[in-house]
């Protein structure tokens, strides 16, 4: 026999597949972690604990489950949340938490000093990205500033899937798609680290070596094999941001393509002919040469779904928790009575790129109960993003499929909502697995054993939800734009 395996650290949970030759799941497994808030603004993993130990953890399970002989697993692929930045020692031992995405946002003078100094046009012209939350650059010089005790232990500066390739094979790598997110220190042009635009930000020395995703980054070493059960010398590959390995789950593999992942946010990614430059929008190579990716995501999305659970839902069976809700919902009319809701609960990543945004229910009164407000809830994530599918419209990208994957798949109220709010149809394919799976195929590709367009056979279609004209919800979209608009000032100030 012959298998890959593929394991994915998320915001809230890691899971991981063991995959055979065919695309068929011999078996999974899960872990739940939780993401840290030390403060408003700021989010944050235990790196040893919540990725190196579910990675381990889950290993561990998914080999006994199969009852496989570690050598019969081929090869390793692994992707986790991102961009984060991670400073570590000379050993690659952590140095502190390792510090989120876009959802923490705690490098914003950083961010404004840079771009300042710089020059926005320059930055988004060599990065393709303007510098904002999810940027990891400014995050580099919060710690150089705010951290400076431990900036001088850093040897590297990770992020969370170069941490765990680290930890399997010595090596300190990351692929070109993850760096883009590192701006101002790498150009998407020459498709390499840049210091001349930020030299004070960090050494060259300090940043991983840059591959493709399905390069083969090096081997299990005997350390990680006693820890893992994995055979020593297994390949593994480079990998990537979970985003990405999600997209490579469900077929995004050719220009039009765009998958819209339901996770605990939002994540959107479209494969475009040429280079997208437009500061709404994320920018960076695709996971193979020559490619070209263009990204949105929103700051919270799933997450907010379990926010409204835990403090409205207490007294509901956590199994059954969001099943009741969704019923709920359902009996109530589209735009929820008059209700709107703000899902800008750690600010808003694209398109507005507005750290001081505050969430919001607007429009309340007495007769609106539990069901109004988790519909509110679901439309509101729904406005925000066909506010981005709105910006891609807008700067011309061809929308050809829209490919739905993750967890949130399964509440049909959600994607219907986000289908009828942005009037588009959506694909979901036979395996939902999610990221995980798409790393399994990575993997696979690494080795040489499947090409990329192999993944429609591993994952055809399955079922689509077609958009529908709601005029509530037509309506609404307009009111959402305006409510944010007209409140931002107020949010700002709180901030302060």
């Amino acid at each position: 026999m012959s298998y890959t395996l593929g394991v994915d650290i998320g915001t809230f949970e890691t899971k991981g597949v063991l995959v055979d030759a065919s695309g068929m799941v011999i078996a999974t497994a899960r872990q739940a972690h939780k993401m840290i808030v030390p403060q408003p603004g700021w989010a944050e993993h235990r790196p040893e604990e919540d990725w190196w130990g579910d990675f381990v953890n889950v290993t561990i399970e998914l080999i006994g489950m199969a009852g496989c002989d570690p050598k019969e697993i081929k090869a390793v692929a692994c992707s986790a949340i991102g961009p984060c930045m991670l400073p570590v020692d000379a050993n690659g031992t952590p140095l502190m938490n390792g510090v989120l995405y876009g959802v923490d946002s705690r490098a914003m003078s950083q961010v404004d000093a840079l771009t300042t100094r710089i020059g926005e046009d320059v930055i988004l012209d060599r990065c393709g990205n303007a510098l904002t939350s999810q940027s990891v650059g400014p995050k580099i010089l919060w710690l150089k500033e705010e951290q400076p005790e431990i900036y001088a232990k850093t040897a590297k500066i990770l992020t969370s899937t170069s941490f765990l390739v680290h930890r399997l094979t010595g090596q300190y790598v990351i692929d070109h798609y993850t760096a883009a997110n590192f701006s101002p220190v790498y150009d998407v042009g020459t498709q390499d680290w840049c210091f001349d635009l930020a030299p004070e930000i960090i050494a060259p020395d300090m940043l991983p070596r840059l591959l493709w995703s399905a390069e083969i980054a090096g081997h299990v070493t005997a350390e990680a094999a006693a820890a893992t059960g994995l055979a020593i010398g297994t390949p593994v590959t480079t990998g990537t941001i979970d985003a990405a390995a999600e997209a490579l789950s469900v077929g995004v593999g050719s220009p039009g393509d765009m998958m819209m992942m339901y996770g605990s946010t939002i994540f959107i990614i479209t494969l475009t002919r040429e280079r997208v430059r437009d500061a709404r929008l994320w920018y960076a190579p695709w996971l193979f040469p020559g490619q070209h990716g263009s990204m949105a995501g929103l700051a919270t999305s799933g997450t907010l779904t379990h926010w409204f659970r835990d403090q409205f839902a207490r007294e509901l069976l956590h199994d059954t928790a969001f099943a009741t809700l969704a019923k709920e919902a359902e009996t109530i009319q589209p735009g929820a009575e008059g209700l709107l809701f703000l899902p800008y609960f750690s600010g808003e990543r694209t398109p507005i790129h507005d750290p001081q945004a505050k969430g919001s229910f607007f429009g309340l009164n007495l007769t609106h109960q539990r069901g109004h407000m988790y519909r509110a809830l679901i439309e509101g994530i729904a406005f925000g993003t066909a506010h981005v599918v709105e910006t891609y419209r807008e700067v011309g990208v061809d929308l050809s499929r829209i490919l739905a994957v993750g967890g949130g798949t399964k509440n049909k109220l959600w994607l219907q909502a986000t289908s009828d709010a942005s009037q588009v149809d959506q694909i979901i394919c036979e395996k939902t697995v999610g990221a995980s799976y798409g790393d399994a195929f990575l993997a696979r590709v690494a080795i040489g054993d499947a090409d990329i367009g192999d993944i429609a056979t591993w994952n055809p279609p399955e079922t689509q939800v077609k958009a529908a004209h709601v005029p509530a919800y037509a309506k609404g979209y307009l009111l959402f734009r305006r409510f944010y608009e007209q409140t931002k000032d107020i949010a700002a100030e709180l901030s302060e």
